[in-house]
C-alpha cells in the first residue's frame, strides 16, 4: 500500500478497481490492442467491471475474456460514437448487430445538439429505438455529452429523457471533447436518479486520470445514495489510465511510465 492515502482510501481505491470501465475506442484499435485490454482488465487486485469497444470488435472481445476464464467481465459496445448523431435507425441498427455479437451492454450517445436545437423527443425516441434493439437482457448507457450540453436544466432535461426512455445508466461524456465530467453535471445526473429511488446507475468518464479524480466522483455518489451504492451494478468509472494510478496508489506499480502490463 502506498503510505500516502489513508486506510479509507486505500479501501475506496480497491473497490474504484471493480467499477472500472476500460475503453478502447480509437479509430487506429487493432485486434492485438484489444486483447492486450483484456488481459489488463484482469489486475492483481481482481477483475474491472466491463470493457467498451467498438461493435466490430465486440466478438474478439468476449473470446478473449471468455479464454481468460473473465466472463463476468462484461463487455460493452459503444454505438453512435462519438458524434451523436441524430439517425435512429442507424443507432438501432449497430445496436443490434452488437447484440448479436454478444454485447452484455451497450453504450449509446445521446444526439445531444438535437437537445441544444430544443427538440427533445428525437433523443428520446433513439434511446427508446436503442432499449427495444437491446432485448431484455442486455444493459442500455446513456451518454449525455453534459460538457456539450452545459446548461444545467439541460442536463437535467437530457437526464430524465434518457431515463423515461429506458436507460439503465447514464454517463457523463464519451470523453472525446474539450469539456468531459464535471462535479456540476454529476450532481445534477445523480438527482435525476434521485428522483426515481437510485433504479438507475452512472457512469463517470471523461478527463478521470487519478486516484483523486475518480474520489471526487466516488464520494459524491456514497453522500447521495450510501456506500452500498458504489457497486459495478450502478457505478462505473470509464477511464483507462486510471487504472495504473489506482495500482501505484495500492502499491501493485511503481511510479512511473507504464504499459499494457503488470
Amino acid at each position: 500500500m502506498n503510505t500516502d492515502i489513508n486506510a479509507d482510501d486505500e479501501q475506496l481505491a480497491r473497490r474504484a478497481i471493480g467499477l472500472l470501465d476500460l475503453m478502447a475506442l480509437n479509430a487506429d484499435d487493432t485486434d492485438q490492442r484489444i486483447i492486450g485490454m483484456c488481459q489488463r482488465a484482469l489486475t492483481p487486485l481482481g477483475p474491472v467491471a466491463s470493457i467498451c469497444v467498438y461493435p466490430k470488435f465486440v466478438l474478439l472481445a468476449r473470446t478473449a475474456l471468455d479464454r481468460l476464464r473473465t466472463p463476468d467481465i462484461r463487455v460493452v459496445a459503444a454505438v453512435n460514437f462519438p458524434y451523436g448523431s441524430a439517425n435512429i435507425e442507424s443507432a438501432a441498427s449497430e445496436t443490434r448487430a452488437a447484440v448479436m455479437a454478444g454485447a452484455d451492454e451497450i453504450d449509446v450517445v445521446y444526439p445531444f445538439r438535437t437537445l441544444l436545437s430544443g427538440d427533445q423527443q428525437v433523443g428520446m425516441d433513439l434511446v427508446a429505438a436503442c432499449r427495444d434493439a437491446c432485448g431484455p437482457r442486455t444493459r442500455l448507457t446513456v451518454t449525455l455529452e453534459t460538457g456539450d450540453l452545459r446548461d444545467p436544466q439541460t442536463i437535467l432535461d437530457a437526464s430524465r429523457g434518457a431515463i423515461l426512455s429506458g436507460a439503465d445508466f447514464i454517463k457523463t461524456s464519451t470523453g472525446k471533447v474539450v469539456v468531459s465530467a464535471t462535479p456540476q453535471a454529476a450532481r445534477i445526473m445523480l438527482e435525476s436518479i434521485a428522483e426515481v429511488g437510485g433504479q438507475v446507475g452512472i457512469k463517470f468518464a471523461g478527463g478521470i486520470r487519478t486516484f483523486q479524480d475518480a474520489k471526487k466522483y466516488l464520494d459524491m455518489t456514497q453522500a447521495r445514495f450510501g456506500p452500498h451504492w458504489l457497486t459495478a451494478e450502478r457505478v462505473r468509472i470509464g477511464a483507462s489510465s486510471l487504472l495504473d494510478d489506482l495500482l501505484i496508489q495500492l502499491g501493485v506499480l511503481a511510479p512511473g511510465p507504464h504499459g499494457n502490463c503488470y
